[in-house]
Formats: structure tokens, C-alpha cells, sequence
């Protein structure tokens, strides 16, 4: 195995996460790469391997507390370490409140804030074990501000922005803690809309986006300085993005 850093990626099937993955694993780095659609994993493995990186994945569903648990653990038994979680898993299914989508206000807070909360449980007592380690949460310009038809979701941006700052104020100064908050970027996020209005108001405000590959740069950025250096919060949108 390489000499860089083993670093747990979730969501990582699609969008930020896969070009975090692609971006980390070229940088000489070991990525375990998790998401829930095992097919998607699977050609990101092989892609990335082809390439030379070094990469391997896991099915793993971040809303269940024992199957993240298993994901940090196992690459805890295989590779004697963990040194990096990105806590990028998220889902945003918009709609107004009065639109009365229960369900996927629930689906959101199990994700975004659930799936946060299972993977700081999973991975701090690794980090605490061993004296160091660096959480990366995948937050959003949501948790900066409130627009209409996302009321929701941003109530979990800023939870999961909330949670992690509160994380670093707590934690040893040794594990580090960042938080990156990604404007728009061209993903697969936005088809997960059912409410027409909602539909038509993310077409309009997706008409400018970055690239993932963008806020993969970001992390890698977090990840290079050196251990004395915590890069506490970023936000990375497109220029046109107000």
C-alpha cells in the first residue's frame, strides 16, 4: 500500500464524493470510498485503479449507526489506521413546507444530520485512540442562508455546520476539524426534486455551477497543510453565485 493518508469517503457513488475519491486517491492517498449504490462503486474502483490509484469500496448506508460502525472498522482492522473521514453524504429534495412532503423532510434528517452524527460516533474514538485524524464535513451555502422550498434542508446545513464546529471546539487540538461549504455544483442532487415548483426554482438558480472536481480541490487543499494548520471553514461557489 502507499504511503499516503487512509481516508474513509462517503457518498461517494456520485458527484463531490466520487471526485473527491478520484482526486484524493490521485493524490497518492488510499481511499475507502462508501455510498449505497454498489454498481456505481464498483466502476469508480476500477477507473480509479486503472489510473494507479489505490482505492477500494464498501456498500454503506449512513443512516444506519452499525453498518458506518463496520465501514470505519473494517478499515481500521485492514489497514491499521484512519486518518481522514469525509462526511459527504447528502440528499436535497426541496419542496415548500406547506407542500407537506414528510417523508422527505424525514430522508434529509437521517442523511444530513443522522449520517453526520454516525460517522463522528464511528471514527472519534479512532482519532482520540491514536492522537490525531481530520473530519471533513461536505456542508453547504445553505447553512449560511435561507431561500425558499429549503427550509429543510438548510435546517440541516446548518445542523451539520453547527455539529462540526461544536466537534472542533471540543475535540484534542490534534484532530482537525473542517468544514466546506460548496455552492452550487453540477450534481445529481437536484434530480431528487419532486415538487414542481421546486423544480423549476433549481433550474433557474443551477444555471451557473462549478464542478465537482472543484470542491474535491477544496479538500485536498484542507487535507495538505501541515498539522500544525487547521483550515476551519470554506466556501467554494461559483463566481456568479450570489
Amino acid at each position: 500500500m502507499n504511503t499516503g493518508k487512509v481516508i474513509l469517503v462517503t457518498g461517494a457513488s456520485s458527484g463531490i464524493g466520487e471526485a473527491t475519491a478520484r482526486r484524493l486517491a490521485a493524490d497518492g492517498h488510499h481511499v475507502v470510498a462508501g455510498a449505497r449504490r454498489e454498481d456505481r462503486l464498483a466502476e469508480l474502483a476500477a477507473e480509479v485503479r486503472a489510473d494507479g490509484g489505490s482505492i477500494e469500496v464498501c456498500r454503506l448506508d449512513v443512516t444506519d449507526r452499525a453498518d458506518f460502525a463496520e465501514f470505519a472498522g473494517r478499515a481500521l482492522r485492514e489497514h491499521g489506521r484512519v486518518d481522514v473521514l469525509v462526511n459527504n453524504a447528502g440528499v436535497m429534495p426541496l419542496s415548500r413546507l406547506d407542500s407537506l412532503l414528510v417523508d422527505e423532510w424525514d430522508r434529509m434528517l437521517e442523511v444530513n444530520i443522522r449520517g453526520l452524527l454516525h460517522g463522528i460516533a464511528a471514527v472519534l474514538p479512532i482519532f482520540q485512540q491514536r492522537g490525531r485524524g481530520h473530519f471533513v464535513t461536505i456542508a453547504s451555502t445553505g447553512a449560511h442562508e435561507v431561500v425558499p422550498t429549503a427550509a429543510v434542508y438548510c435546517g440541516t446545513k446548518y445542523a451539520a455546520r453547527a455539529i462540526t464546529e461544536g466537534l472542533r471546539l471540543e475535540v484534542d487540538p490534534s484532530i482537525r476539524v473542517t468544514t466546506i461549504s460548496p455552492g452550487v455544483v453540477e450534481s445529481e442532487l437536484a434530480s431528487t426534486i419532486t415538487e414542481p415548483g421546486a423544480q423549476e426554482a433549481m433550474r433557474t438558480y443551477r444555471a451557473h455551477s462549478i464542478p465537482p472536481s472543484a470542491i474535491a480541490d477544496a479538500i485536498a487543499f484542507a487535507l495538505g497543510q501541515p498539522p500544525e494548520v487547521d483550515v476551519n471553514e470554506m466556501i467554494v461557489r461559483p463566481v456568479r453565485q450570489r
